[in-house]
């Protein structure tokens, strides 16, 4: 346990951090300058010599039919939204223009940097990178199921694993997928539907990583014994997503929700691979380590390199080798726990 220590400080010294960062505002949507920029940019859709074609003819545009689903109602209120998405940036960028010249330091607008657009992409490197930790954990989980199903021996009486965690990694992997799935978009697209599936899969994940911790690290086996590790979890997972998305959209308090998961499972990880000294305790550890520090990238937050590269970015490349070496020790993990089961089956 003594190995261990240094992530104890480390996670302490994490959890403090994003908890005190988390209260940062933004500037630049405060900006009076900016303010009237995007009003009147929705209102004529000129902005110097950016014509904003979705703003000019929204008011030609009127909708007809009652119903929520009717396709004309559905394509106005698209127009609309890429209206205000449009003047946001064209301001924005025209607003650290001014401020450039004037010898002042960027700032954030609406909890963003201002980055420079590459096509459809609003911010091109963090959208890539997220495609990429997908991919790597499809990858990851691809080599795990072939491992244990084709590589590793199966019971002889049911033909399934040894490993009584594999139904449990394959969920695991569905929702990492997932909330990079929805990472690519929001980073692609920033609107409010994108923004609470990102934030809503990210929170659905670390509480499932949370209770995958537990129940491997004390070693529960048994399904009634899960389901009571789990239900106060999932309940309380479920309904901080429903306050979310149906309530409130607070980014503080889900910060802190998120470092407190994340330190919880972080301390418990490290804790066991200590105590129990696990033949894969280093990778681990370094996996640990590793997301700690590559985490502190939020906190000592910077405006983007040449338009395209924050920390946020930094730290979403961070986690592509993390996330290789965690896939790694997930599978010797398996053939640890086979190798066991099947000397105490002979």
């Amino acid at each position: 346990m003594g190995g261990s220590a240094w992530v104890v400080r480390l996670a302490s010294l994490l959890a403090l951090g994003l908890v005190l960062g988390s209260v940062e505002a933004s500037l630049g949507d405060i900006d009076p300058r900016y303010r009237t920029c995007v009003r009147e940019c929705q209102t004529t859709g000129v902005i110097g010599e950016n014509i904003i074609s979705d703003c000019q003819s929204k008011e030609n545009d009127t909708s007809v039919g009652g119903s929520w689903y009717n396709q004309e109602q559905i394509y106005m209120q698209w127009k609309q939204l890429n209206c205000r998405t449009d003047c946001r940036y064209f301001c924005m960028m025209r607003r650290e223009g001014e401020r450039q010249s004037l010898g002042l330091s960027p700032v954030k607008y609406h909890g963003k940097w201002p980055f420079l657009r590459v096509s459809v992409f609003q911010e091109p490197l963090s959208a890539a990178l997220s495609a990429v930790n997908l991919f790597t954990h499809f990858i990851g989980w691809l080599s795990f199921f072939l491992l244990v199903n084709y590589k590793l021996p199966l019971r002889p009486q049911t033909k399934r694993t040894y490993y009584e965690y594999t139904s449990l990694w394959y969920i695991y992997a569905i929702l990492s997928i997932n909330a990079w799935l929805w990472s690519s978009i929001f980073h692609t697209r920033d609107i409010d539907l994108t923004e609470k599936l990102d934030y809503s899969s990210a929170v659905a994940l670390l509480g499932y990583s949370l209770i995958l911790s537990l129940l491997r690290t004390f070693n529960v086996k048994d399904e009634a014994t899960r389901v009571m590790f789990a239900a106060p979890i999932l309940a309380f997972v479920t309904t901080h997503i429903l306050y979310l998305n149906f309530y409130e959209l607070d980014y503080g308090w889900n910060m802190k929700v998120c470092v407190v998961m994340a330190v919880v499972q972080l301390l418990t990880w490290a804790i066991w691979a200590g105590v129990t000294q696990h033949p894969s305790r280093l990778k681990l550890w370094t996996v640990i380590f590793g997301g700690a520090l590559a985490m502190l990238l939020e906190l000592y937050d910077f405006p983007p390199y040449m338009g395209y590269a924050d920390a946020h970015s930094l730290w979403h490349a961070s986690t592509i080798p993390l996330t290789y070496l965690w896939w790694s020790f997930i599978k010797d993990d398996a053939e640890f726990r086979t190798s066991t089961l099947m000397k105490k089956a002979k």
